[in-house]
């Protein structure tokens, strides 16, 4: 059977082709944190990535749907894509955020993070990098499950709603999901930029 044929024999055979190369290349051991550093990358780049489809993609096919008078309407995407995507999109932002606290928290560096490098050695900015992408990350994840997906249950009907508090709905996920993608740029450079000793 070709595993490529199912998302789950997809992402079973990425992660054979990473532990394989990890063997090969002698970079596995029992470090936790390489684990959870492992599982914060792919949660995380879920998050982003569908963070990005709602922003560039789906907002704007909908919004050209619905001008088109004559065309097959948003429907299909409101019943069956948007749930789905929306379901991987806060949980892959739960996860995302409490794996990135853990890999802190292993490395001691977790109220220095938040702490933005205030307990950190003269000349080290690891902990004020990683900290204004923690905290950014950390409003990230409010919008998500604060703003975000109660006004979006509002919007695909599955919490009844006047149309003026959908109309209200629609406002307040789009600002928040666009103040998302904005917080995203920062944020990705401190993550990335944090472990390599400068921001980029």
């Amino acid at each position: 059977m070709n595993p490529l044929k199912t998302a789950t024999g997809t992402l079973i055979s990425g992660l054979v082709i990473a532990i394989i190369i990890g063997l090969v290349t002698n970079q596995t051991g029992p470090d936790s944190a390489r684990i959870v550093i492992w599982l914060h990358v792919i949660v995380g780049i879920t998050w982003i990535g569908l963070l990005y489809y709602f922003n560039l993609v789906q907002t704007q096919a909908l919004a050209e749907a619905a001008a088109d008078k004559g065309g097959p309407g948003g429907a299909g995407i409101l019943k069956y894509v948007a749930p789905r995507a929306l379901l991987f999109f806060r949980w892959a932002a739960l996860l995302t955020w409490l794996t990135g606290a853990t890999y802190l928290l292993e490395k001691g560096q977790i109220v220095n993070a938040f702490s933005l490098g205030s307990t950190s050695p003269p000349g080290d900015s690891y902990g004020l990098i990683i900290g204004i992408g923690a905290w950014l990350g950390t409003v990230m994840l409010f919008n998500v499950w604060i703003l975000i997906w109660p006004n979006q249950k509002k919007i695909l009907g599955m919490v009844q709603a006047t149309p003026e508090q959908i109309a209200k709905a629609k406002s307040t996920a789009l600002m928040a999901s666009r103040t998302n993608t904005m917080l995203s740029i920062p944020m990705l450079m401190s993550m990335v930029g944090a472990h390599h000793g400068f921001f980029i």
